[in-house]
């Protein structure tokens, strides 16, 4: 009976060690698979992350550039308008564009999201300010020469362009990152 039973541990014995050693090995194998997994996953997340940060630092210097109001009075003047009529307009206009680019705060930091909270007021503020000085139905083109002098006067630090120096800073930080890891 002993000789039997060693008969039987002298096949089953080294059947076991290759059993144990294969599953170590393929164990091994197995978690070295899913952390190249997880690796690729993530450079592609942080890629399709990268991406969208970059998109919306577009899409704000877009929103800038179009709160401008040089850019206002393009797209809002029309002929035989008033002051009250193309400034409702441009504020309308501005918080109108605000309101469509809230989702881009997700990708954007605190600093940049705030700054341009502020620009929005500085420019609805200088637009009212500047409206204000008119009286009821004086012609827009008063308001536009007004506006004008205001923005190219060469005195005036622009709140869009400190905005859009904030927005560049921020986003050549990601291009040199890129460039670090890519």
């Amino acid at each position: 009976m002993v000789e039997q039973l060693l008969d039987i541990a002298k096949y089953i014995l080294p059947s076991v060690v290759v059993l144990i050693a294969t599953y170590l090995i393929v164990n091994k194998f197995l978690i070295k698979e899913i952390q190249q997994k997880q690796l690729a996953i993530f450079q592609q997340n942080s890629n399709l992350t990268l991406q969208m940060r970059l998109q919306a630092y577009e899409r704000l210097s877009i929103f800038i550039e179009r709160m401008h109001a040089t850019s206002l009075i393009g797209r809002y003047y029309v002929q035989g308008a008033s002051v009250q009529d193309l400034q409702i307009a441009m504020v309308q206009g501005i918080r109108a564009e605000y309101e469509h680019n809230l989702s881009q705060q997700i990708y954007v930091s605190h600093e940049v999201w705030q700054t341009i909270k502020t620009v929005m007021e500085q420019e609805i503020t200088m637009l009212n300010r500047i409206g204000s000085s008119f009286e009821m139905g004086t012609p827009a083109a008063n308001y536009i020469k007004a506006l004008s002098d205001f923005v190219l006067n060469p005195e005036t630090t622009l709140p869009t362009d400190i905005a859009l120096e904030t927005l560049n800073r921020e986003a050549k930080k990601y291009f040199i990152f890129t460039t670090i890891i890519f």
